[in-house]
C-alpha cells in the first residue's frame, strides 16, 4: 500500500503528530515498559470499601439516617448505591476511607467496627492497588429487628 504523502504545498508544511498507535512493536516474549499513568477515581475506590465493609457479619448497613431513607428508595427501583456510608481521599499512591456503619444489635460493636476496617483496607490495597494510611469507622446508629417499619405494615389497629 502506497504511503499518504501530503500532496499540497500548505499540508507539506504542516508537522505530522507522532501516533499513539503506530509505534513498531517490540519483541514478542519480551517484557515492554509501556508509556503512560493509571488514575483511579475516588468513587471507584468508594465502591470497592463500601463492599468490603457489607461483607462484614454484624454490619446491618452503611449511612446515616438520611442516607440510608435514601438509599432505600434507591434499593426499591434497583439502584443501590454501594459508596453510600462512605467518603475516600484518594492520592497517588495513597488512601483514606470514612466508613459510617449501622450495627446489628448483639453484635460486638467494637470487633464489628475493627473487621470492617481490616476488610476495607485489604479490599482497597489488594484491588485497587493503593497503600492505606487510615480508615475510620463511625458507628451511627444499632439496628434493632423490631424497629422496621415492615413490622408496622402487619400490625393494622383497623381491619
Amino acid at each position: 500500500m502506497a504511503e499518504n504523502a501530503p500532496t499540497t504545498p500548505a499540508a507539506q508544511n504542516v508537522p505530522q503528530a507522532a501516533s499513539r498507535v503506530n509505534r513498531p512493536l517490540a519483541a514478542r516474549g519480551q517484557e515492554t515498559h509501556t508509556e503512560g499513568k493509571t488514575t483511579i477515581a475516588e468513587g471507584v475506590v468508594a465502591k470497592v470499601a463500601g463492599i468490603a465493609a457489607r461483607e462484614v457479619n454484624g454490619v446491618y448497613a452503611l449511612g446515616g439516617g438520611g442516607a440510608r431513607a435514601l438509599g432505600a428508595i434507591r434499593d426499591a427501583i434497583n439502584a443501590t448505591d454501594l459508596t453510600q456510608g462512605v467518603k475516600v481521599e484518594v492520592g497517588e499512591t495513597q488512601a483514606a476511607a470514612d466508613v459510617t456503619i449501622v450495627v446489628e444489635y448483639g453484635a460486638p460493636i467494637q470487633e464489628v467496627a475493627d473487621q470492617v476496617r481490616g476488610r476495607v483496607a485489604g479490599a482497597i490495597s489488594r484491588l485497587v492497588g493503593l497503600e492505606v494510611v487510615e480508615v475510620n469507622v463511625d458507628v451511627n446508629d444499632v439496628h434493632i429487628p423490631g424497629d422496621d417499619n415492615n413490622d408496622a405494615e402487619s400490625e393494622k389497629r383497623v381491619q
